[in-house]
């Protein structure tokens, strides 16, 4: 797919980016929250069909359809209005790339493109990034099933580009609505002999 088949363009803003060598939340939660400043990044480089440079998951191929992953601000905060906990910060839900003002779980299926003005980082949404436990230790009690259907997609990159914090462009072949950005997006099962 090239730029002129994403038509519709948003400005949108990149809030929080993170790459991280190790794997943080390992097992099964604990009491404490492992540390992860370092793992925050003010830019980061992608590079197609491999990933984040420096992020555990770039080059392995069993992640190569999934090595980035990007998440709505909205559905943190609509979480966090939910269960009235008080402001959550996006980044502890562990994704790559956390947006605000984009419907990200319209993109599951989807090619779009970030663009930062250092390259156009254009990548294919996959599947949901499914919660996981630990977000009732690291975010409230009850994050885990809160985040169901709005916990973010897994994405392959398929240019090399960079993306940074501030203001960015997001074009999509799919029209996107911002308002229902913390929405969840449920998955309809298909069924035998019923017709999609």
């Amino acid at each position: 797919m090239n730029e002129t088949e994403l038509r519709h363009r948003y400005g949108v803003e990149i809030v929080g980016l993170l790459a991280s060598p190790e794997h943080r939340y390992d097992g099964r939660p604990g009491g404490t929250v492992p540390g992860q400043t370092a793992d925050r990044r003010g830019r980061i480089e992608v590079r197609a069909g491999s990933g984040i440079v420096g992020d555990r998951y770039a080059g392995r191929p069993a992640h190569r359809d999934a090595s980035v992953t990007v998440l709505a601000a909205e559905s943190v905060e609509a979480l966090a209005a939910e269960l009235d906990s008080g402001p959550l910060d996006p980044l502890l839900a562990r994704r790559n790339v956390v947006l605000r003002g984009a419907e990200v779980e319209a993109l599951r299926g989807q090619e779009f493109s970030l663009d930062c003005g250092e390259g156009v980082v254009v990548l294919r949404g996959g599947r949901p990034a499914n919660p996981c436990a630990w977000l009732d230790t690291v975010l409230v009690p009850g994050a885990h099933r809160g985040m169901r259907g709005r916990a973010g997609i897994r994405c392959a990159p398929l240019t090399d580009g960079v993306l940074r914090l501030g203001p960015a462009v997001l074009r999509s072949a799919v029209p996107l609505d911002a308002t229902r950005a913390g929405a969840a997006r449920r998955l309809v099962p298909h069924r035998a002999g019923r017709t999609p």
